[in-house]
């Protein structure tokens, strides 16, 4: 089976690489478009097709799409002007030749020769440079005129406008977004009664026919068939899981609706997986629990609010299992405990395996994520975690899930240190001590092809922090976790690595003999 490739969000203008991309934009605009539904409850029944000689020839979703159709929308949304980047004087950044001549006197003649170059040579920008455009879809889910539609269609927008099948058009206002799941919820700015349709409460089952309706490349009203293709899909977005379809979903479709048979909307169409930028026949959407949710937070609220533990985390893989003593590669092992944070506070340290929440078994890393960000900010949980050789309970008290910029953290790369390093025979690594910002951990200097570690991803100029729960500060605390380690039996050590900047625990298997 292919893997698939790292989830991005298409920009909204344009997206031609193999990758998932983000049914947004159509034409040769960067976009967002909303549609709308019916103001009455949609129960629709799937009747068959009659022929020109009245034998049936299959199903017809016309029913359905009568009482649906209204409530969706096209979305165009209007960005603002690019910003222009300033030099040290003020002058847009290009144009002054000390933005890359600091040093250049004020009577060079270089001043001059610059003063006569052409504007677009000189990286002057357009005097009045025009605002771009988005496209994508939505769908209503109030008769006072409530729009859902997805986040990146509606980002950084300066005016929204939304548009149904009869080419109604209408001033829409931003309630509220929520990053995480790719969500927004828009305001009709009017005081008419608007077609609705509602969310579905029961999720539908791999194989049920569903109805995706929107926006693609901007032709509007555009109404595409097909089955639930699988449930509980990651596609690399953050811990919540997608429904993939196969009905036809293309750049525009963002944000746009899936209904069942019922007229109730499944899901929220979201990306695509494509070679081609186009419709392959594999479509994700936001399944409606999810959805309808965080709809609601935004709806009362303008932001949802989710629990924060603290933590980065990795799963627990089979060799991390064996060197931690687990039975099964289950649970989520700690990598970085964020200071300051919940998970700090109470006590967790790095390398601790967490195996539930409030008796709750955790499966993988997505799941300990999706089981926190359940709970309300400030909800006292029972983190039950492996420590060394022994399970303990710890009680935490969640904080509130931060922003992306609050949750930035500057670090500086290292690099190696040129000096001669210590082989580490059983795991295939020749390290030295460290210096500068790595001095509390070793370097590694050389890695062994043929090794585990090297197959693990561990390469030249990574930084060892921890072998086996102990910290590393010369080759000799790596020397020391070896030995610990075989003398409980493991196959395998845990290994705490920094590589940049990004930290993480890798379970090496050791070498016999």
């Amino acid at each position: 089976m292919d893997r698939f490739p790292t989830t991005r969000r298409a920009p909204r203008t344009r997206q031609r690489h193999l990758a998932f991309v983000s049914a947004g934009a159509a034409l040769a605009v960067a976009g967002s478009l909303v549609l709308g539904l019916p103001t009455h409850s949609v129960q629709a029944q799937l009747k068959p097709a009659q022929g020109t000689m009245g034998v049936s020839v299959g199903p017809s979703f016309a029913d359905i799409v009568e009482r649906v159709k209204p409530a969706v929308v096209s979305i165009s949304v209007t960005n603002g002007s690019p910003k222009i980047a300033l030099g040290p004087k003020g002058s847009p950044k290009g144009m002054n030749p000390k933005d890359f001549l600091p040093n250049l006197p004020d009577d060079h003649p270089l001043n001059e020769f610059f003063k006569n170059l052409p504007k677009e040579w000189r990286g002057q920008p357009d005097s009045s440079p025009r605002p771009s455009l988005a496209q994508g879809s939505g769908f209503v889910i109030s008769a006072d005129g409530y729009v859902v539609t997805n986040n990146h269609v509606i980002d950084s927008a300066a005016k929204i406008q939304v548009s149904f099948d009869k080419d109604n058009k209408f001033e829409a206002e931003l309630i509220g977004a929520d990053q995480r799941t790719d969500l927004a919820l828009l305001k009709i700015k009017s005081t008419q009664t608007f077609p609705f349709v509602k969310f579905a409460d029961k999720q539908p089952r791999v194989g049920d026919w569903v109805i995706a309706v929107g926006n693609p490349f901007g032709l509007g009203g555009t109404v595409t068939a097909g089955i639930v293709s699988a449930q509980g899909r990651d596609i690399g977005s953050g811990p919540y899981d997608y429904m993939q379809i196969d009905a036809a979903v293309n750049r525009g479709n963002s944000g746009g609706p899936t209904f069942n048979l019922d007229g109730e909307v499944v899901g929220v169409n979201t990306a695509i997986y494509s070679p081609s930028g186009g419709n392959v026949g594999i479509a994700f959407a936001i399944p409606a629990r999810t959805a309808s949710e965080v709809v609601a937070q935004l709806r009362s609220g303008g932001s949802v609010s989710r629990g924060w533990l603290g933590v980065k985390i990795q799963n627990i893989d089979e060799d991390t299992a064996a060197s931690l003593g687990l039975s099964k590669p289950e649970g989520a092992l700690v990598t970085e405990v964020t200071t300051p944070g919940p998970a700090a506070e109470s006590g967790l340290k790095n390398g601790d395996a967490i195996l539930s929440v409030n008796g709750n078994k955790v499966a993988d890393s997505r799941d300990l994520a999706r089981q926190i960000a359940g709970f309300s900010p400030d909800t006292k949980v029972d983190v039950r975690v492996l420590r060394g050789q022994k399970e303990q309970t710890i009680p935490v008290k969640l904080g509130k899930f931060p922003s992306g910029k609050e949750l930035a953290k500057v670090e500086t790369d290292s690099k190696p240190a040129d000096q001669k390093g210590t082989e580490m025979d059983q795991l295939g690594l020749t390290v030295a001590p460290g210096t500068g910002a790595n001095k509390e951990g070793v370097l590694v200097t050389q890695v062994d092809n043929a090794s585990d570690a090297a197959q693990k991803g561990i390469k030249s100029g990574d930084v060892i922090l921890e072998v086996g729960g102990l910290s590393v500060k010369n080759p000799e605390d790596i020397n020391n976790g070896v030995k610990e380690a075989t003398k409980l039996g493991r196959k395998a050590v845990l290994m705490r690595i920094k590589s940049g900047d990004q930290t993480r625990f890798v379970a090496v298997q050791l070498k016999k003999g």
